[in-house]
């Protein structure tokens, strides 16, 4: 029962390194980067839900319902400005050369 629940607070963080791997290897693109983020968000999340399972304690489930709405604000803004930037810009990439 014990690796069960370790071998869900793995993945949780393995998502979220995997998204903080992303927005280091990602130079260029603005939306891989927002994506990224998310998955990061997701991944700690899924980490303070299981951990929260594990300890019998609803705090984790609340907090992860804070990260929901805060990668849900921060969804938002991120497309909005994402937005801006290509009226102005005319794309969503970071930089014209490699």
């Amino acid at each position: 029962m014990l690796s069960y629940f370790h071998s869900f607070m793995d993945l949780g963080l393995f998502v979220a390194f995997l998204g903080a791997f992303g927005i280091f290897a990602n130079k260029r693109h603005i939306l891989l980067s927002v994506i990224c983020v998310e998955r990061m968000f997701y991944g700690v999340n899924f980490f303070l839900v299981a951990l929260s399972v594990y300890l019998d304690d609803r705090v984790g489930e609340l907090f992860g319902l804070f990260v929901l709405t805060l990668a849900a604000a921060e969804s938002a803004l991120a497309l909005a400005l994402i937005t801006v930037y290509f009226r102005v810009y005319g794309n969503v990439l970071l930089s014209e050369e490699l």
